[in-house]
């Protein structure tokens, strides 16, 4: 098995834990369930930076990347640089993270959330919403085509942007819907974790015009994304070059600042 196998074959468990203890009508009681999500589509079609910034602690690349941040300090601070959404990882065993992560950075900032998880089941997806996502990540490369149309479906109908994460044209030509608000390349190969932005430029052509284009994962410069901005490209999720600094914040206002001058 390589790491997104094992990632995967622990979440399904997870979430069969999850449902024995806090069923779905339970989350769907949630007082979250009646707010009105911030679109992350729309924000990042109107931004001059486009920057998505990620709370990450680790992850299974690179172990340890800030352990010692709060979550609420973090969203305030990328709220403060102008960021246009804040992604926030939930996974607990491979990244460190978990849903107080994600309601604590509703609760400090106004800005458009991503739930970043690894999800499989429509229960993840009411979860998100329950506690206070705008926006869910779905990954190409651990769903069939019919799984990312009842997923993507059901992220709609509560009002949620769905982001769509491939790796290549095959994953690419599989997921390609109506109910997607966003199509996410992730330049780190999954199963490898190796990087390389050659993936965002070799896949922008045969990304539809009426899907936002977000490059992800190993983007450190500002001139990696004026290059890619020149594929069409509108949002880059930014994590590690944030998160690897003492004040995430003050680090993502002067790479927001550098990259509208």
């Amino acid at each position: 098995m390589n790491i997104l196998d094992k990632i995967v074959a622990n979440k399904r468990i997870e979430v069969d834990l999850k449902k024995s203890l806090i069923t779905q009508a339970q989350l769907e009681a949630s007082v979250m369930m009646e707010r009105t999500s911030i679109s992350l589509a729309e924000v990042l079609r109107k931004s001059s930076s486009g920057i998505i910034a990620e709370h990450k602690r680790r992850s299974p690349s690179k172990s340890v990347i800030n352990q010692s941040l709060s979550v609420q300090d973090v969203a305030k601070g990328y709220s403060e640089a102008g960021a246009c959404g804040m992604s926030v990882l939930t996974d607990g065993k491979y990244f460190g993270g978990s849903l107080d992560d994600l309601v604590l950075a509703r609760a400090s900032t106004n800005m458009s959330i991503l739930r970043k998880e690894f999800i499989i089941d429509e229960y993840q997806i009411v979860e998100a919403k329950a506690y206070g996502a705008d926006v869910i990540l779905l990954i190409a490369a651990i769903l069939r085509r019919d799984e990312i149309k009842v997923l993507s479906e059901l992220a709609k109908g509560l009002g949620l942007d769905v982001l769509l994460e491939v790796h290549n044209e095959e994953e690419l030509e599989k997921s390609l819907m109506p109910s997607l608000d966003m199509l996410g390349v992730n330049n780190r190969n999954l199963k490898s974790f190796e990087v390389d932005l050659g993936i965002s430029k070799s896949l922008s052509q045969k990304i539809p015009d009426e899907f936002v284009k977000v490059s992800e994962s190993g983007i450190s410069s500002v001139e990696a994304i004026k290059d890619l901005r020149k594929f069409g490209y509108q949002g880059f999720l930014v994590g590690e070059n944030f998160m690897k600094n003492d004040d995430p914040g003050k680090n993502a206002a002067e790479f927001i600042k550098r990259l509208e001058q």
